[in-house]
């Protein structure tokens, strides 16, 4: 069973998917990210899906439930580097991704993990 590296960069943990993800896969990305959030206390999760030619419906529901997840283990969680074909794909699909923050590119998501964890520091 393929396993996804998690990478942890001060309070955020890095996720780079760069193999076409099975279900068997996916699952087991989402409870690593939730043992390595609750482990190390980590306000931020950002996914960098840009390897990524083709996500299936089951992918995109496991993105917004990572991402749902994370929300109530008091992490935000940022999915950059979509490919056009692959946001094309996930509206025809039906699939809206609500609750998860999106991003451009990872320097992006950076800095919007960055507001987020200094708005919710502040209380807001």
């Amino acid at each position: 069973m393929d396993r996804i590296p998690i990478l942890r960069m001060g309070n955020t943990l890095l996720v780079t998917i760069q193999v076409d993800m099975q279900d068997q896969t996916a699952l087991t990305l989402q409870d690593d990210l939730a043992n390595q959030i609750a482990k190390t206390g980590a306000s931020g999760v950002m996914i960098d899906i840009s390897a990524l030619e083709i996500v299936d419906s089951f992918v995109g529901r496991m993105l917004t439930s990572i991402s749902g997840i994370a929300r109530i283990l008091s992490a935000t969680t940022v999915v950059v580097g979509m490919q056009p074909a692959v946001a094309i794909t996930l509206v025809e699909l039906g699939l809206s991704l609500d609750g998860v923050r999106t991003a451009l590119d990872v320097e992006r998501g950076m800095a919007l993990l960055r507001r987020s964890q200094q708005e919710n520091a502040l209380g807001r």
